[in-house]
Parts: structure tokens; C-alpha cells; sequence
């Protein structure tokens, strides 16, 4: 699929949370400006995302209305949030070789 987007969502600042990844991503999806909206959650976001019920309820919203959502596993088991992440319906796995062929692939990536 060309028309899809991959934010690689690294920064757990709220501002930037809700101000970039959220807004923008929901709304490329909400509005057409992408047919399919990847949000890849690193890094210090799993704790962010496992610990912030603001953050949880906007990532169940996404989810619902087509967003996905994954989670590099060696992060969040490290930091102890597989469970939590996994609870919100993103998709937990090992993402190092999903990242690569993204990239590999020339894929339409945000990094934040």
C-alpha cells in the first residue's frame, strides 16, 4: 500500500503526544490524507502509553476508528509494560525487522 504512513512515535512528551503523533495520525486517517495510519510505539512512549489513562483512552479511540498500533517488544518487556500495551489492543512484538523493511522499502516514515 503507497498511501500509508509509519510513525515511529519515540518522545513521550504529552504535548508533542497529543499535539503530533495523535493529531496528525488521526486525522490522515479521519480525513484521506492516508489510507492506512501505523503508529509504532519505542522506547520511553511504552511507559507513556501504559501509564497515562489520557493516553490510553486516545490510543482506544485511534484504534476504533482504523489507526493501528504496534509496539517493539524488547522495550516494553524491558520496562515491564508488555501486558498493559498489549491490553490496549496494540499489536507487542519484536519490530527491529519491521522498522528495517520500512525503511528498506523507502515507506512513508515520521519519526517523533
Amino acid at each position: 500500500m503507497k498511501n500509508e504512513l509509519f510513525i515511529l512515535w519515540t518522545n513521550d512528551n504529552l504535548i508533542t503526544t497529543e499535539k503530533m503523533v495523535f493529531m496528525y495520525g488521526h486525522n490522515g486517517l479521519k480525513k484521506g490524507w492516508w489510507d492506512q495510519v501505523t503508529v509504532i510505539v519505542w522506547g520511553a512512549t511504552s511507559v507513556l502509553a501504559a501509564e497515562n489513562t489520557n493516553v490510553q483512552a486516545k490510543i482506544k479511540e485511534m484504534i476504533a476508528d482504523g489507526v493501528k498500533f504496534l509496539a517493539c517488544k524488547a522495550c516494553a518487556d524491558s520496562l515491564g509494560v508488555s501486558d498493559a500495551l498489549a491490553s490496549l489492543g496494540i499489536e507487542v512484538f519484536y519490530t527491529g525487522e519491521t522498522l528495517t523493511q520500512i525503511l528498506k522499502e523507502k515507506k512513508n516514515l515520521l519519526t517523533v
